[in-house]
């Protein structure tokens, strides 16, 4: 029942548009402060800290007046929204346990109220899996082998090895990503953040296109120049 009433508001909270301006509401909140305050403290912090990303960036890349503006307001909002993020996720966890422990205790008889929505909650995640099922094996059988092990072991692997694969295929997509922008478009990005040697046109340009050296943001650019005598014989 709780659930019912609260899926509405769950739903407009999830609205990405929403999130973004509870994060700038906060940001505008914390800035508005006093600074001998708790609040004003956790802003100077957070200052501190955009501030110091902004510089390790600049290390990296060229970081002029426009591009440090949008650094800053990005990293910004994105430590809040981690950080609120944080906090929901340990709000959640509490609140599980919360409910864990009322239903194992039966404290005011909410037991079976509990387990009623748990147990709609399995069935309806239930149904698409037996959905599929083979009609020679068993359904013990299958939920052992894919669902519910022997053992009450997860059929997943653990959190580290997910967390690994994650980073490992993010950061193939990244690099290959990198790879094809340097070698198959006019955005050498590598050589903008670690001085990897751009491709050489110059050797494969015909004679009415010459390689001249362009802006840092443009790497090698390709300029038309004129036949002489203003016409191509």
């Amino acid at each position: 029942m709780i659930k019912l009433i609260l899926a509405p508001i769950r739903s407009i909270v999830r609205f990405p548009l929403l999130q973004l301006a509870i994060v700038i509401g906060v940001i505008l909140w914390l800035q508005a402060a006093d600074d001998r305050s708790i609040f004003g403290h956790i802003f100077n912090g957070l200052d501190k800290l955009v501030d110091a990303t902004v510089q390790l960036f600049s290390a990296v890349f060229t970081v002029k007046s426009f591009t440090k503006s949008w650094l800053i307001s990005g990293f910004m909002i994105a430590y809040v929204y981690l950080a609120g993020s944080l906090i929901l996720y340990l709000v959640r966890l509490m609140v599980i346990a919360a409910v864990d422990f009322v239903g194992r205790r039966n404290l005011l008889y909410l037991r079976n109220a509990i387990a009623r929505e748990r147990g709609i909650g399995a069935y309806r995640a239930w149904v698409p899996f037996e959905r599929i099922r083979p009609a020679h094996i068993s359904q013990q059988e299958w939920e052992q082998t894919f669902a519910w092990p022997a053992d009450n072991k997860p059929p997943y692997p653990p959190l580290g090895h997910r967390i690994m694969r994650g980073v490992l295929f993010y950061g193939a997509m990244i690099l290959i990503a990198a790879f094809l922008l340097q070698f198959l478009t006019p955005f050498p990005i590598l050589t903008w953040i670690f001085g990897w040697p751009a491709a050489n046109t110059s050797a494969d340009s015909p004679p009415g296109l010459q390689p001249r050296g362009g802006p840092a943001w443009l790497g090698n650019v390709v300029v038309i120049a004129p036949y002489p005598g203003g016409q191509r014989k």
